[in-house]
């Protein structure tokens, strides 16, 4: 069977999505590291808990989870985007942008005036996904790039395609 976007429907995570959820984001983590430390990613055993102040979605086609994207508070005007990850066989079909409009919609809505997201210099596909989507490089630090989405919350849905 193939998944198209018009299958997809993006929600809230809930505590039945754990497993799956986890699974996801690591193995995302795995194949760009080549190694699957759990131990250094202790938000994931408890998502519900560790994002309770933030939001965390799930995309999904039927029951099989195949993309998650998170923000947590930052400061009272600021959000930061962690935990973007979609399904290797699912990746350039859009999931991801789906996701993070929805983070931006939401994080908005929550009176977020700015959104910031840290990620890998070395992780090419993500860097060229977050430009793409509008973000602006604001520095470099031990090896991690740090983007802001310069025209959030207003004019975000008018970022270049």
């Amino acid at each position: 069977m193939k998944t198209t976007i018009q299958d997809l429907e993006i929600i809230p995570f809930r505590p039945e999505f754990q497993a799956a959820a986890r699974a996801l984001v690591l193995a995302g983590l795995a194949e760009h590291w080549k190694t699957m430390e759990t131990d250094k990613n202790p938000d994931l055993d408890d998502i519900a808990a560790f994002y309770q102040s933030g939001l965390f979605l799930i995309a999904r086609s039927g029951d099989t989870i195949i993309a998650t994207g998170a923000y947590l508070p930052g400061t009272h005007t600021t959000a930061e985007i962690v935990r973007m990850s979609v399904q290797k066989e699912m990746r350039r079909k859009g999931i991801g942008r789906l996701i993070l409009d929805e983070l931006c919609k939401n994080a908005a809505k929550s009176g977020y005036r700015r959104l910031i997201l840290e990620t890998t210099a070395s992780w090419q596909g993500a860097v060229a996904f977050y430009l793409s989507y509008g973000f602006r490089m604001t520095h470099h630090q031990a090896g991690n790039t740090w983007f802001e989405l310069p025209r959030f919350p207003g004019d975000f849905v008018e970022r270049p395609q």
